[in-house]
């Protein structure tokens, strides 16, 4: 069984997606970021790799999918409450973010979302599992 997982990512520039993660509180593992690829650690088993599209590409056939144009995946990451829900999208949206759909208030589950600087869809939920119907 897998015991960490990458998400990899296009990115057309990579120092801005840096700056822009980075003001959200994620850091980089330095060993695997260089001019092409940046290794964002999201947990001890969860990573993003932020690939610049040409080198994205040099890891499959098909066309980039324009994320800024259609939705090629959905990432969602936990949060201990609903005010992280909250801030880490307020964050988000001062570092150059689009929200792209208001709060969800399931009672058992709070989300939000919001579009990175590449379009690639990001949410942030909150999950209340004394909450969970039925």
């Amino acid at each position: 069984m897998a015991t960490k997982v990458f998400i990899n990512l296009p990115v057309k520039n990579l120092d801005r997606s840096k700056v822009f993660f980075e003001g959200l509180g994620f850091h980089f593992n330095p060993q695997f970021t260089d001019a092409n690829a940046a290794c964002m650690v999201i947990s001890d088993t969860i990573y993003a790799m932020l690939l610049m599209e040409p080198y994205f590409q040099t890891f499959t056939k098909k066309t980039i999918s324009d994320a800024q144009k259609s939705t090629e995946v959905l990432i969602t990451l936990d949060a201990v409450s609903k005010e992280e829900v909250s801030n880490m999208v307020a964050k988000a949206k001062e570092l150059g973010a689009v929200i792209y759909r208001e709060p969800q208030d399931h009672g058992w589950m709070y989300q939000h979302s919001f579009a990175d600087l590449d379009g690639h869809q990001w949410e942030f939920a909150y999950l209340d599992a004394s909450q969970l119907p039925g």
